[in-house]
């Protein structure tokens, strides 16, 4: 990971935090898939994909996390809640994009960003 990603994972969960998640995981690996974050919010237990950049013209980081990547973030997901009756709640998807600017990074939260079918 590059020192963006690291810096960018760490905005995120800080962002979580502020915002009244409590994180659960950072970098678990489950079912050859690397899940950036796991907070829960209320009810739900959230997986977290936190995508960074340096510059905007490299494409918004939200497009980065394609239906491949959502298939595998979802068998992610399922592995980590079977068997835990306390982790039998809804189950959300986040992508939080990180910019790095000339000011700092700015952080977009998505919540629900993509469903399970």
């Amino acid at each position: 990971m590059t020192g963006l990603g690291r810096r960018g994972e760490e905005a995120a969960a800080r962002y979580l935090e502020r915002r009244g998640y409590r994180l659960l995981e950072r970098n678990l690996r489950l079912a050859g898939v690397e899940v950036d974050l796991v907070a829960e919010k209320g009810d739900w237990i959230c997986f977290v994909e936190v995508k960074s950049r340096r510059r905007s013209h490299q494409g918004d980081p939200m497009e980065f996390v394609d239906p491949r990547k959502q298939a595998r973030l979802i068998r992610a997901a399922r592995v980590f809640c079977s068997g835990r009756s306390r982790w039998n709640r809804p189950v959300r998807f986040d992508v939080i994009s990180v910019l790095e600017t000339e000011s700092g990074l700015k952080i977009n939260h998505l919540p629900d960003a993509f469903v399970e079918e």
